[in-house]
């Protein structure tokens, strides 16, 4: 879940580092009365994505007219496919230099990683492009935590105006908000250090892990919910668990890394998915709208199917396939893998009612799945 930044900022005060003074406004009229009180300001547009300030998001006010004059500009103006509802009216900071500073789930080392950078203002992308040699990193051992040697150490050597200890502490809290938040992706661009020596956080990013919301309910209510298209919101509406690709091979199975893996070989054959669609668990009851879905997706041109007997029998996924089968009349090429608990059994269904056999593998049934949607794409 993605959290703009009026609603992730409060969470780097609560872990005490600086952030200017704020309020949030709905209207023109609400950004003038909140720049009357804070003065100079800047107003910012609340929208999950980045480079908001290219596109005209991000302007400064010197007075509650110029703050009125620039929300009614900003908000419902859109930036990234997404409406701008809100601003945020923020006190001006006197900028003497700008920081990148970010702790983020790191694939490759499978745990927390610090990054920071002199090069603040920039996307993360850009920084590690342009000047990757401005791009610090640590590896975090969840075992251990973040020490305040190991901030110390990646800030060595950089001129950072004698505000190295600063920073340190910075960095340290960050990651403490991190862990306290199950955090994703936690950053902070710009950091910055003002004309007076002190260090504020001028902009940040949360993105919180979807498997910690049950924890953190209250929290989530301030969340962005990711944008869902069409048939990923009839997916939401019925618990099945779908993600729309650009694909054309439609892809059904029961359990996440069944789905996941079948996906993998799809690609390895080379072919691309058209939606990760998931039935496993009770969603197995729901084979019509799984169906529906699949193919409703644009540009599908064939459809596999991989069950595994393990937490559902293979037969009874089969004839709720079948029924939505016969339901709707698909002229989809499908082709169908099936092991586990249950397969004979689907196995004589699949051929009694569809006069078809699956194929002997995951790996079989996927790469005729892609030659087949490659025929059609050809035809």
């Amino acid at each position: 879940m993605n959290f703009e930044e009026f609603a992730a900022k409060p969470l780097l005060a609560v872990a005490g580092i600086s952030v200017p003074k704020s309020q949030l406004a709905t209207t023109p009229d609400q950004a003038r009365e909140a720049a009357k009180t804070i003065g100079g300001v800047v107003i910012k547009a609340q929208v999950p994505v980045g480079k908001r300030g290219k596109a005209g998001g991000i302007q400064l006010a010197s007075s509650p007219d110029e703050a009125h004059m620039h929300a009614t500009n900003i908000i419902g103006m859109e930036i990234g496919g997404l409406t701008v509802e809100k601003v945020l009216v923020e006190a001006k900071s006197n900028i003497a230099f700008e920081y990148y500073a970010a702790i983020l789930n790191d694939p490759e080392t499978k745990g927390p990683m610090l990054m920071f950078s002199t090069e603040g203002g920039m996307d993360i992308e850009e920084i590690a492009e342009n000047t990757p040699e401005k791009l610090r990193k640590h590896a975090i051992d969840i075992r251990v935590g973040l020490q305040l040697a190991d901030s110390k150490s990646l800030l060595y050597g950089l001129e950072l105006q004698g505000a190295n200890d600063k920073v340190a502490d910075v960095l340290m809290k960050l990651y403490d908000a991190y862990r306290a938040n199950d955090a994703e992706l936690l950053e902070i661009n710009p950091l910055i250090q003002t004309t007076d020596g002190d260090i504020f956080a001028l902009d940040c990013k949360f993105v919180m892990d979807d498997s910690a919301i049950k924890r953190h309910t209250e929290l989530a209510t301030h969340g962005t919910p990711e944008k869902l298209t069409p048939i990923e919101q009839v997916g939401e509406d019925n618990t099945i668990k779908y993600i729309e690709l650009d694909g054309n091979v439609a892809v059904l199975a029961n359990g996440a890394g069944l789905t996941m893996t079948t996906m993998d070989v799809v690609r390895h054959h080379g072919g691309n998915p058209a939606d990760f669609c998931e039935i496993g668990g009770e969603a197995y009851t729901k084979g019509t709208i799984a169906l529906k879905m699949v193919l409703e997706k644009p540009g599908v041109k064939s459809l596999v199917v991989n069950f595994c007997g393990a937490f559902a029998r293979c037969d009874v996924m089969m004839e709720g396939l079948l029924n939505a089968w016969e339901e709707l009349k698909p002229e989809l090429p499908v082709f169908f893998s099936i092991a586990g608990t249950g397969d004979e059994e689907a196995i004589r269904m699949l051929k009694d009612r569809l006069d078809m056999d699956p194929y002997p593998n995951m790996d079989a049934a996927s790469k005729a799945a892609v030659d087949a949607a490659n025929a059609g794409a050809i035809s």
